[in-house]
């Protein structure tokens, strides 16, 4: 049975859906106010693969993923820009749709975007306030009561005692409390503005998601997740506005994917420490690459990103193409002892570097079943290695395009051409028993990153390094 840890309770649970069969999953998205960094990538990536994964187990999933488009950020960036702020937005968003397809991420059931679910936004700010959980304050801001909600801080283990002591909160008198934290913002002049029973203004940043999830998944649903950045103040926030507004318990799995740091530091753009997916991408052999070293890791702890890690995860993608380059595909995959193995790793919270382990050991059985001249077995392990890097969003090029660095959807087609006229020529070359030649294309080849291997039979092939 899949056990998930989870945020809420501090340990792994038996998951069980609310209706057999069926996962509401609500994960937050972006705020598209400049490229998306490796951070993000980390994220999604996780998500991804679970949603994945809930899939390959027969579940019927509805996977909804939220894109923020109106807030502080957007609104300064836009104008320094001098953009309309949906002109503005809608160019981030097709840049995140550009690089999360190139990484193999696939789209959500649904991807809302938070300028139209206002009317959801104000008709929950209004439930809160008839309960007395939220009130107008005197700046004519609409506030939400913190200690009206006695489990405050249950998710992230924080008492309102101690975080009213330990805050560093600037006086403002239109608080009742400093914890306090704001569902409507008055509109300012030059802002972009919606109507409200309280006055022109818009959404503060975390009621965005209580809504959109509560419209699209119910009041009570069952997974929850994101970056654990999320967890302390806008996901205890969401629980106290949903299970306040509805009475319901709004997720019932919390789930957290750790930082990904440099130099162990967290990836912010706050911080400049960040590298775009899109800069990354262009250096790396393919974008699997990327998502093998996320997966390398736990999603619950950190990871480190360096260009050496990246290496180490392309060195070992290279293991398995080079073991398929030589095997041939059986139709079908027959589930072996290596599917046990995959399907037991995932299953203990989606363990995904002993399921990349699992992958892995496939790969040297292959490679011994074709030094036995065992076609058949290496056939139908290649099968089996297919169908469970599917599973993982890996190991689903032709392995001759990812051994020449030929990402389908960049490779640059004339480089390879002149690469392979080059090997052409050294092939004529060694024919003609020139040597001095056929070393000097190799020579030529090799200071491009490029490897040949000579093959039984006269056949060279090559890949990139």
């Amino acid at each position: 049975m899949l056990q998930i840890f989870n945020s809420l309770t501090g340990r792994k649970e038996p998951f069980k859906p609310l209706q057999a069969g069926r996962v509401g999953i609500y994960i937050c998205g972006d705020t598209v106010y400049d490229f998306g960094h490796m951070g993000h990538a980390r994220s999604k990536i996780v998500f991804d693969v679970i949603v994945r994964y809930l899939r390959y187990s027969d579940y019927a999933v509805n996977f909804v993923r939220n894109i923020t488009d109106i807030d502080d950020k957007i609104i300064r960036r836009a104008a320094e820009q001098g953009e309309p702020i949906g002109t503005f937005t809608a160019r981030y968003i097709q840049a995140m749709h550009e690089d999360y397809d190139r990484l193999g991420i696939l789209r959500p059931d649904h991807e809302p975007r938070a300028t139209q679910y206002v009317p959801a936004m104000l008709e929950l700010i209004g439930r809160l306030i008839e309960k007395e959980y939220a009130y107008v304050a005197s700046n004519g801001d609409v506030m939400y009561a913190v200690a009206r909600f006695e489990p405050y801080g249950r998710l992230s283990g924080k008492r309102l005692g101690d975080l009213r002591a330990g805050a560093r909160v600037q006086v403002d008198e239109a608080k009742r409390d400093p914890l306090d934290f704001v569902l409507w913002k008055k509109a300012k002049p030059g802002e972009p503005a919606w109507p409200s029973p309280w006055g022109e203004g818009r959404p503060g940043w975390h009621i965005e998601c209580s809504a959109m999830a509560g419209k699209l998944l119910g009041t009570h649903f069952d997974i929850h997740g994101g970056g654990l950045d999320l967890k302390f103040p806008h996901h205890e926030n969401e629980i106290a506005q949903s299970c306040a507004a509805s009475g319901d318990s709004f997720a019932n799995v919390w789930m957290h994917n750790g930082f990904l740091n440099v130099d162990n530091e967290k990836m912010a753009k706050s911080l400049g420490n960040f590298f775009t997916i899109r800069d990354v991408l262009k250096w790396v052999r393919d974008a699997e690459v990327i998502r093998y070293f996320v997966l390398s890791s736990h999603y619950r702890g950190p990871i480190n990103y360096t260009e050496q890690n990246l290496k180490q995860a392309d060195a070992a993608l290279e293991r398995i193409y080079l073991a398929l380059r030589e095997a041939p595909l059986a139709d079908e995959a027959p589930a072996g002892a290596a599917t046990a193995r995959f399907r037991a790793a995932m299953d203990d919270d989606f363990n995904t570097p002993e399921a990349l382990a699992a992958l892995q050991g496939v790969a040297k059985e292959i490679n011994i079943a074709l030094s036995a001249g065992d076609t058949d077995r290496a056939a139908t392990l290649a099968a089996e290695l297919r169908s469970l890097g599917a599973v993982l969003g890996v190991i689903t090029r032709n392995a001759a395009d990812f051994l020449r660095g030929n990402d389908v959807r960049t490779g640059d087609a004339d480089a390879d051409a002149r690469i392979e006229t080059l090997v052409a020529q050294r092939e004529a070359a060694r024919k003609a028993k020139d040597w001095k030649a056929s070393d000097r294309i190799r020579d030529e080849l090799a200071a491009q990153g490029v490897i040949l291997e000579d093959k039984a039979g006269g056949q060279t092939v090559w890949r990139r390094g």
